[in-house]
Order: structure tokens, then C-alpha cells, then sequence
């Protein structure tokens, strides 16, 4: 390791360390809460369009675009987001994408047509891309080593609570009466609330210790951004800027630092160089996270929008509240359990096999149905194949490919890497939720499920291939900004 990058290693050992706080956990719900409102808003619009059919009149093409228009401009805003972190750093950027998820929301509800409530839809779905990009990697590069995948997980599996939030609304709005040229509006609009009460705090939170650090050189902030988070000042000072250069303790442990260590400046890459993605290891890593996250959301938004739909053919005597309570139901006892599980085993098992095999099950669950001679027709038989695979979503790459970018590059295209991993997604989901109300009508839900089968296989073998195992090391040793230390510190989550 050079001396340049064992300095910084230094300067963030007492983050890394850390023992999580209150902090981390103020974080985790600032973020957090930005995740509940983009499952909320990315999801009721299945049971709205529903609603709006006959009130709007739409199209098979209409409804199509509508449940899918906000997952293509999460593309962008991911995208955009993600470079502008880069560039101008997270705290800059970070607030900025909610407030454009809060506006969009709110004019949903006051939509007058098919056109406006596309146009507004697009704008609910750029702020959510941006918060995929800026919320993943915040979290990151704030957490210690040891519950890196706990922390970053925690915020992503606020989307449960969201994923859960859309039908129980719907549902207590279908079963009262509410009529529904009113209810549509009341769904889209209640979006807006959650997401609002994080706007301040996402203003006020300072910039991360690693861009002020790695990008920025900035070694008086990060001390002071460390002992914010940790509680522990740095012990080496010299007129009120931490040095990497004089002998001595650093706050919360044993080691003293490099008496020979240059100063500390900017750490592109573990060359020292301005990482780019397109070199090695960063390319592969990218085709891994961007790749494994386009296969997932074909699966998981194709099916999740259109359960409305999925369900009508299932059952087609069934209303939209039993539908919608049936949904409620899968969500509840598979999918919210799965991401919770993910969030403790995550730095335990670790993200790869947690991914490889949820792609495996599902891969089974889907091959099932489609397989079945009853499997796509019999409630019995069908449902808990549906909730299976949900629960492997969740308890495998849905939480994974949003926690893997935030880790696997380097601080300087950290931002970036994880907006075009995001963007993929996104892509993914596109095509899933516009797709596959098509498919329905020509396929059934027995071909839906076979193609489903598919991209799972092959998420799989892109998971084996492509992916490191990031479990228990720094988030520059996962990076490949330092080479990961010898001994068991790197293959166990202990602190040292």
C-alpha cells in the first residue's frame, strides 16, 4: 500500500471501526424515507390505471405507458444525478431530486387527462431515479465496514413499507366508498407527504468524509465529518488540520500513522489516477452491476406493476378490492419479510450468494408456473409459486444490485457508476411494466412466467461472473482504491 493511500486509510479507520450510531441511523432515515415514496409512487400507478380506465378512457397502449413512463425517466434522473455527485459532490445534489419527486406528485393528483398526468409522471420519475443514485451512495460512504450492507440496506428495504403502503391505501379507499374519479387523486397525491418530511434534513446532512477526502483533498473537513459520525476526535493536529505526517495514535485505535506518509491528497484509484469505469476491474464490474440490476427489474416491475392485471386473468370473476387485498397479502407475508431478511444476513452471507441464489429460486418459481400444466390457472397452486418468488426478489437481488454499486467503485465515479447501474435497472423495469401487459393478452400468464424464467437464468450466470464480494472489507479495499489488507480482517465483518 502506499503511503499516500495508508494515510487514508488511517484518516477513515475510526469510521470504519465505528460501532453503528445515531448517526448512521439518522442517515439511513433521511434516505430511507425517499425510498418509501418511490415504491409508493412507482407502484400505485398499477391500481390507478385501473381506476382511470373508464374514466380517462384509455388504451391497452395508454395504460401501458402510464404504468411504465415514470421507470424511463428514472433513467435520466439516475443518470444525471449520478455524474452531477460526482462533479459537484453528494451534498450539493442531495434534496434537490425529493423536492422533484414531491412536485411531480402532487400534480398527479391534478391531473385533467391521459397528456397531463403522462408529463407529470415523467417529472415523479426523474426525481426517483435521482434518489436511487444519490441515496445508495451517501449511506455508503458514510458506513463502517462492518455494516456497510446492513446500513445501505436498511434504506432500500424502506421500499417494502412503500411496496405494502400502495395496495393498503388503495384498499381502504376501494373498501369505503370513496369514489374513484376522487380516490385516483388522493392515491397520487398522498405520495408527496413522505418524501416532503426529509427535504430539510437531506438539505442539512454535510458532505461525505470520502468525497471531501478522496476527491476533494479536504483533510480538515473530513476529520471534522468523521468525529461528527464516530464521536472520536482525531488525535494528530496541526493548527486544526488532522496530519498524516507526524507519528501518533489515531482516535480509537492502536495504530499509529506512517511517520513517512505523504500529505494527504486526492485518491482517484488505487494508482493513484482518475479511476475510469471502462478500465479494469471497474468494466466487468459495471457489466455485473448494471446488467444483474436490468435483469431484475424486468422480473420484479413487470410483475408488480401489472399484478392488477396478472390477477384479473387468474381470477376473473375477482374485483379490484380483492385483487388489490391479494396483492397486499403476497407483499405482506413474502416480499416485506425478504428484505429484512436480506438486511441481517447481508453482512453475514454476504451479497453474492444472497444474489446468486435468490435468481435461482425465482428462476425455479417462474419455470414452475410456466411449466405446470395448472400453474398459471390454479389459485392454489399459482399463489404461493407468486409469493415465493417474491420473497427471493427481495431476500436476494432487488436488495443486492441496489447495495452493490454503491460499493464496488472507486469514490471519484462512485456517483456515476452507481446512476448508470441504477439507469440499467430502471431500463429494465421499463420494458417489464410496458411490456408485459402485452404479453398478458397474448401470451397468458403461463408465457410471462417462462420469459420471467429466462431472465433469471441468465442473472444468475452474471452474478457468478461479473461480481465481487465486497462482505467485510473497507469501502476503499472494495473499490479497488487500496489493496485489501492480509489476514482475516477482510474475509470476516470483525472490527479490528
Amino acid at each position: 500500500m502506499s503511503d499516500r493511500a495508508a494515510s487514508i486509510t488511517e484518516l477513515y479507520r475510526p469510521l470504519d471501526d465505528a460501532e453503528v450510531g445515531r448517526k448512521h441511523w439518522l442517515t439511513v432515515f433521511t434516505a430511507g424515507m425517499g425510498f418509501f415514496t418511490d415504491a409508493y409512487d412507482l407502484f400505485i400507478i398499477g391500481t390507478v390505471t385501473v381506476l382511470l380506465t373508464p374514466i380517462f378512457h384509455l388504451s391497452t397502449n395508454q395504460i401501458s405507458l402510464l404504468n411504465s413512463i415514470s421507470l424511463l425517466a428514472s433513467v435520466a434522473g439516475a443518470l444525471t444525478f449520478g455524474k452531477l455527485m460526482d462533479m459537484w459532490g453528494r451534498k450539493r445534489m442531495y434534496g434537490v431530486e425529493v423536492a422533484i419527486l414531491v412536485a411531480g406528485a402532487l400534480l398527479c393528483a391534478f391531473a385533467w387527462n391521459f397528456d397531463s398526468l403522462f408529463v407529470f409522471r415523467l417529472l415523479v420519475g426523474y426525481g426517483v431515479g435521482g434518489d436511487y443514485a444519490t441515496s445508495a451512495v451517501i449511506t455508503s460512504e458514510y458506513a463502517n465496514r462492518k455494516s456497510r450492507g446492513r446500513l445501505v440496506g436498511s434504506v432500500f428495504a424502506m421500499q417494502g413499507l412503500g411496496l405494502m403502503a400502495g395496495p393498503a391505501i388503495a384498499s381502504i379507499f376501494l373498501g369505503t366508498g370513496v369514489p374513484n374519479d376522487v380516490a385516483w387523486r388522493l392515491m397520487l397525491g398522498l405520495g408527496a407527504i413522505p418524501a416532503a418530511s426529509v427535504i430539510y434534513l437531506r438539505r442539512k446532512i454535510r458532505e461525505t468524509p470520502r468525497y471531501t477526502l478522496s476527491v476533494q483533498g479536504d483533510e480538515a473537513t473530513t476529520a471534522t465529518t468523521v468525529e461528527w459520525v464516530t464521536g472520536n476526535q482525531p488525535a494528530i493536529r496541526a493548527n486544526g488540520v488532522a496530519s498524516a505526517r507526524t507519528p501518533a495514535v489515531t482516535a480509537g485505535t492502536n495504530r499509529a500513522l506512517p511517520p513517512s506518509a505523504a500529505p494527504v491528497v486526492p485518491l482517484r484509484d488505487g494508482n493513484g489516477a482518475r479511476a475510469r469505469l471502462t478500465s479494469k476491474p471497474f468494466l466487468l464490474r459495471l457489466i455485473g452491476t448494471a446488467g444483474s440490476w436490468f435483469l431484475l427489474d424486468i422480473a420484479f416491475y413487470g410483475n408488480s406493476v401489472s399484478s392488477p392485471l396478472i390477477l384479473k386473468l387468474l381470477q376473473p370473476k375477482g374485483s379490484l378490492l380483492d385483487h388489490t387485498l391479494i396483492s397486499l397479502a403476497i407483499f405482506a407475508v413474502a416480499a416485506f419479510p425478504g428484505y429484512w431478511l436480506a438486511v441481517f444476513l447481508m453482512d453475514r452471507i454476504g451479497r453474492k450468494r444472497i444474489q446468486w441464489q435468490g435468481f435461482t429460486v425465482m428462476a425455479a418459481a417462474f419455470a414452475l408456473i410456466w411449466l405446470l400444466p395448472d400453474g398459471a390457472t390454479a389459485v392454489g397452486l399459482f399463489l404461493p409459486l407468486f409469493a415465493i418468488s417474491y420473497f427471493f426478489i427481495e431476500f436476494g437481488p432487488n436488495m443486492t444490485t441496489f447495495v452493490y454499486p454503491s460499493e464496488v467503485f472507486p469514490t471519484s465515479v462512485r456517483g456515476t457508476g452507481d446512476g448508470i447501474s441504477a439507469a440499467a435497472g430502471k431500463t429494465g423495469g421499463f420494458l417489464g411494466a410496458l411490456l408485459v401487459p402485452h404479453l398478458l393478452a397474448s401470451m397468458g400468464i403461463s408465457g410471462v412466467m417462462g420469459i420471467m424464467a429466462a431472465v433469471s437464468v441468465v442473472g444468475i450466470g452474471l452474478t457468478l461472473v461479473a461480481l465481487p464480494e465486497p462482505k467485510g472489507q473497507t469501502l476503499e479495499q472494495a473499490s479497488a482504491e487500496v489493496e485489501p489488507e492480509p489476514g482475516p480482517a477482510v474475509a470476516t465483518a470483525s472490527v479490528r
